[in-house]
């Protein structure tokens, strides 16, 4: 007797999510998306949050649901959509992800060579076609934007996609920070095609209005906490160091795949010709890097040792947020180098600054529009009649210095 690919799956936030379609459901079951459900949706957010432990597997799923709620409206509203359109959207929602490294955000910049993790997706999304048998074709087109109908793309990646909806209402459910709470179904409710183009209904301004807000306030209570950001640093500073020793020829203890981009640095060139950098970075996830931590704390070389002690027992940096950054700068690595006797090169390994950036809404990208009563398209800031959307849509950046508690810079 052939087992049922229909399944249903119980997700804190929405409820039951149907599985109905056998093409979804095999790649569900694939290896490569089963990866997902090792890799930590906000990072490292839970050393701030502790309930923030929930996976991309489960913000994949979340927005493959939205998607097709996304969709069955649309169809409500007599937009023609075909069942192949209405199946493809889902995939390419559902696979947007898969190119997530370990950590998701955190490791992006430090274990690869200035390649995206989006370009990684796409790779995964291709292996995947070929594995089965170009049923993928549709769905890769509407992920690269190379699809007729640009709304799909637009529905996948844009100012108001449904990766937004669902990570925004998923990350308040799981923070407990309730400030970044979404009315989902009533936004969803409110969108609609105008012209080949994403728009939101006119009665749905307010809606709009507090999606942007909740999204501004997440950044700075969640994403941009002062403690995530230190946490991160942190980590990076232990990615950083492993590649330094592994590239001198020293042997760090930890899994093949982590291996693979301790040794090299890898560029896109590298996951797009070389099928074993692909089938290795497929392989690796979360467990690998907290594996070789918990090794290298014992290591013989005391800067990496010191780094791995100080995140497992969550001694993390502290942070400066703004005021005089570049003038504590040089007091930190003179005050580092005499706290842990190391070389001025070495100094960097225990500190860290740049700019934390918050964008909420950017009117140059690509913009949320309002399909008004009267058959007008604006932008959101034109259309809204609170100041600040317009304030919103300013981009906010402060600069940021970390390093260890016990280093006094008095």
């Amino acid at each position: 007797m052939k087992k049922s690919k229909h399944k249903i799956i119980n997700d804190p936030v929405y409820g039951f999510i149907s599985i109905d379609n056998d093409l979804v459901f095999d790649l569900i079951q694939h290896p490569i998306f089963q990866r997902l459900r090792r890799i930590r949706q906000l990072g490292v957010a839970e050393f701030v949050y502790p309930g923030a432990i929930h996976t991309r597997f489960q913000h994949a799923l979340g927005a493959m649901y939205l998607m097709r709620r996304v969709l069955e409206s649309f169809r409500g509203k007599g937009i023609e959509i075909s069942d192949r359109e209405f199946v493809s959207a889902q995939i390419a929602i559902l696979l947007h992800d898969i190119g997530h490294g370990p950590f998701s955000h955190t490791l992006e910049e430090t274990l690869l060579h200035h390649v995206k993790h989006e370009s990684i997706s796409y790779q995964l999304m291709r292996k995947l076609n070929t594995d089965f048998d170009g049923r993928l074709d549709m769905a890769l087109e509407m992920f690269r934007n190379a699809y007729a109908r640009k709304f799909f793309h637009q529905l996948v990646s844009s100012q108001l996609d449904i990766d937004r909806l669902d990570y925004l209402r998923r990350d308040c459910f799981f923070t407990g920070v309730m400030e970044g709470s979404i009315g989902v179904d009533r936004i969803i409710s409110m969108l609609t095609v105008h012209e080949d183009q994403v728009v939101v209904e006119e009665k749905g301004i307010y809606s709009i209005e507090h999606f942007l807000n909740a999204r501004r306030l997440m950044y700075w209570q969640v994403y941009l906490h002062k403690t995530s950001v230190s946490a991160e640093r942190l980590m990076v500073n232990i990615i950083r160091r492993a590649q330094y020793l592994s590239q001198s020829g020293n042997d760090l203890p930890c899994s093949n795949a982590l291996k693979t981009f301790l040794v090299h640095n890898h560029n896109i060139e590298d996951f797009t010709f070389n099928t074993s950098v692909l089938d290795s970075y497929s392989q690796l996830d979360d467990h690998d890097v907290w594996g070789a931590i918990k090794m290298w704390k014992d290591s013989d070389d005391p800067i990496i040792s010191e780094l791995c002690k100080m995140l497992l027992e969550r001694n993390l940096f502290q942070i400066q947020i703004g005021g005089a950054i570049k003038g504590n700068l040089e007091k930190v690595r003179q005050a580092v180098a005499a706290q842990y006797k190391t070389l001025r090169n070495d100094t960097s390994y225990f500190f860290s600054y740049g700019t934390l950036t918050n964008e909420a809404y950017v009117v140059e990208g690509q913009p949320i529009k309002v399909l008004m009563r009267n058959g007008k398209v604006l932008d959101i800031a034109q259309a809204s009649d609170l100041p600040n959307i317009t304030a919103i849509s300013k981009i906010v950046k402060k600069d940021y210095l970390c390093w260890p508690k016990n280093v006094s810079l008095s």
